[in-house]
């Protein structure tokens, strides 16, 4: 027969003299982060489709973060890719020539995609950010913001399917 883990009860003074009674166990984790696939809006490779497995993967490079615009018209057909490189592994910035490039092509809808080469795939402050950004300035143009796409080698994080666009 197996034993549990053992558990050791303490007693603690308050400050107002009562006594409090807590049990600790010694053998778990304080805190386990939440894997890639416990995440909403997370895609497994497997999973993917064909945009994202054939088209956009291919382009992310492991050690830097890369940005990607795809462009489609209103036949879903792709129209124009632009990719905007990172300055360092962390960062991106695209620049006003893929805007132009991808705006003058008449384009429907957008699909933006970058990596994380950390392999977290949740957006971080500025992924958030910058996504409220790109899709209201392609809604004064009358230009859909279909997804952002945050690729890691295990998948991809869509705010689309996270209901965050």
């Amino acid at each position: 027969m197996t034993k549990g883990p053992k558990r050791r009860s303490r007693r603690l003074a308050s400050p107002n003299g009562t006594r409090m009674a807590f049990t600790m166990n010694l053998l778990s984790p304080i805190h386990q982060p939440p894997g890639p696939s416990d995440i909403a809006g997370f895609i497994t490779a497997d999973a993917e489709d064909d945009i994202a497995r054939d088209l956009l993967r291919p382009y992310f490079a492991a050690d830097c973060e890369t940005l990607l615009l795809a462009g489609f018209d209103a036949f879903n057909r792709l129209v124009r890719l632009e990719r905007a490189g990172g300055d360092n592994a962390s960062r991106c910035t695209i620049p006003p020539r893929c805007w132009r490039s991808l705006i003058g092509s008449g384009v429907g809808a957008v699909i933006m995609a970058h990596n994380h080469p950390s392999g977290d795939p949740r957006p971080s402050a500025a992924d958030t950010r910058a996504t409220q950004e790109t899709a209201h300035f392609l809604r004064t143009m009358d230009i859909e913001l279909a997804d952002h796409l945050i690729f890691v080698a295990d998948g991809h994080f869509s705010f689309r399917s996270a209901g965050l666009l």
